[in-house]
C-alpha cells in the first residue's frame, strides 16, 4: 500500500507528534510505502522512520497561527490531489484525507469547556478570535459526508462529541485507543537505583511522596488545580511538572500558595521514563483532554493515576484498583482528596491490574485495529506480524 499520513510538524514532546512518528515506523515496518506530510519533520532516534518514509515539505506561513493553520490545510491538500495514495491518514486538522484520526479532539467541544478557566472577556475574544474561527471551518469540513471515509476517535467520550457537534452518523467512528510501548516504560530490575538517582537530581528525599505531571499546554492540563492542591497536602508531598511552557507564571502560582520548595520544573525530558519509575502517583486534571498518552505510560510504569473524567484516558482508570477520577478539574480540594486516596492503593495490586488492562494497549493490537479500518475504506489488505498482506475473506 501507498499510505500518506499528514502531521504538521514534529516535536519530542508532543504525543500526538510521537504517536504519529510510531505509526509511520509501524506501518513501514508492515512493509508499506509512507509517505508523511508536514511543515517540517524533524527524525532521529526512535522517531526516525529509519529514513524508510518519503517526506513531502508542506509549505506553511510563519508567525500568527491563523496564517500556520490556513496555509498549511490549503498547501496539503494541493499537495496530496497531485498524487496517488491507497490511504490519507490525517493526523491533523485539514481539508483531505479518506481517514481523519482526531486525537486533538473536537475544538467545539475544547471551546465550550474552557469557560471554566477563562474570564468572560476571554470568552468573548474567543467567540471572535480567527484561529477559532477557522479552525472551527476546517473542522466543519472535515466532518462535513463525503469528505471523510472513516473517522477514528482515540476514546468514546470524543466519538460522542463528534456525534453531538456534527452528527457524524455514530456507525462511521471507530473508537481506537492509544497505544503504549511496554517494554520502554515496565520497570527495570534497577528501578529503585534509578528513583534514588532521579530524586538525588530533584532534591527530594526518599520519604518524600512525589506527584508525577507530564505533559504541555499547562492551562489546559489543570496545572494551576494542581499547584493550589499541593497546597493543601502534607509538607512531605512534591510535584514534578515535565512538558514545555511558559514557566514563570506558574512559579508564581506556586509561591503565592506557598509551596514553592515543592513544586520542581523539569521542561521537556527525553528519559520520561525514569521520572515515572521515580514517582509515587501520576496526576493529570486536565480541562479538555481527549485522550492523554501519559496516563497510559504512567500505567504501564506501575502508577496510580489520578485524571478528570473530561480526559479520555479516565475510561481505563477503575477507581479503587489503579487511580481515582476527579469531576471537577478545577477543584483544588478535590484534586487533594484524590490525590489522597491514589497514594493510599497498594503498589502490588496496582501493577497487577495495569499489567492485565494495557494488553489491549500494545502496538500489535492497535495496528491491528487500524489495518481493520484500512480494509473497511478500500480493498486493500489487512496487516500481519510478519509484514504480509491478509486480504478480508481470506
Amino acid at each position: 500500500m501507498k499510505i500518506a499520513v499528514v502531521r504538521k510538524y514534529y516535536t519530542d514532546f508532543g504525543g500526538a507528534e510521537r504517536y504519529t512518528a510510531a505509526l509511520a515506523e509501524h506501518l513501514l515496518d508492515a512493509g508499506h510505502e509512507v509517505h508523511i506530510f508536514a511543515n517540517q519533520w524533524r527524525v532521529k532516534n526512535e522517531t526516525n522512520p529509519k529514513g524508510r518514509a518519503v517526506f513531502h515539505r508542506v509549505a506553511m506561513l510563519r508567525g500568527l497561527s491563523v496564517l500556520e493553520a490556513f496555509t498549511f490545510a490549503f498547501n496539503c491538500r494541493r499537495l496530496l490531489k497531485k498524487e496517488r495514495f491507497d490511504i490519507i491518514h490525517s493526523v491533523e486538522r485539514t481539508l483531505k484525507q479518506d481517514i481523519y484520526r482526531a486525537g486533538d479532539g473536537c475544538h467545539r467541544e475544547w471551546l465550550k469547556q474552557r469557560v471554566k478557566i477563562d474570564s468572560p472577556y476571554k470568552y468573548f475574544v474567543n467567540k471572535i478570535n480567527p484561529l477559532h474561527l477557522l479552525l472551527l471551518w476546517i473542522e466543519g469540513q472535515i466532518f462535513k459526508n463525503g469528505n471523510y471515509k472513516m473517522i477514528i476517535a482515540n476514546s468514546g467520550r470524543g466519538k460522542d462529541e463528534i456525534v453531538k457537534h456534527y452528527s457524524v452518523p455514530p456507525e462511521k467512528i471507530r473508537v481506537v485507543y492509544n497505544a503504549v510501548d511496554l517494554d520502554r516504560f515496565n520497570r527495570p530490575a534497577d528501578a529503585d537505583e534509578i528513583r534514588r538517582q532521579i530524586r538525588i537530581r530533584l532534591g527530594i528525599s526518599d520519604r518524600d511522596q512525589l506527584l508525577l505531571y507530564v505533559g504541555s499546554g499547562f492551562k489546559r492540563k489543570g496545572v494551576a488545580s494542581l499547584i493550589a492542591a499541593v497546597a493543601l497536602l502534607p509538607s512531605e508531598t512534591h510535584l514534578v511538572i515535565i512538558g514545555k511552557d511558559r514557566i514563570a507564571p506558574y512559579r508564581a502560582i506556586a509561591e503565592k500558595n506557598a509551596v514553592g520548595n515543592r513544586i520542581h520544573f523539569t521542561g521537556p525530558v527525553q528519559d520520561v521514563e525514569r521520572y515515572y519509575w521515580a514517582g509515587d502517583l501520576f496526576v493529570l486534571p486536565a480541562v479538555y483532554e481527549p485522550f492523554s498518552n501519559v496516563c497510559l505510560e504512567a500505567m504501564a510504569s506501575g502508577l496510580p493515576v489520578v485524571t478528570s473524567r473530561i480526559n479520555g484516558a479516565s475510561e481505563i482508570v477503575k477507581p479503587g484498583e489503579n487511580g481515582y477520577i476527579i469531576e471537577d478539574p478545577v477543584n483544588s480540594s478535590e484534586i487533594a482528596e484524590k490525590t489522597v486516596l491514589g497514594l493510599s492503593l497498594d503498589r502490588m495490586s496496582i501493577q497487577a491490574c495495569n499489567h492485565e488492562l494495557l494488553g489491549q494497549f500494545t502496538w500489535t493490537v492497535h495496528m491491528q485495529r487500524i489495518a481493520d479500518i484500512y480494509a473497511t475504506v478500500g480493498d486493500i489488505g489487512t496487516y500481519c506480524e510478519n509484514g504480509g498482506k491478509q486480504y478480508p475473506g481470506h
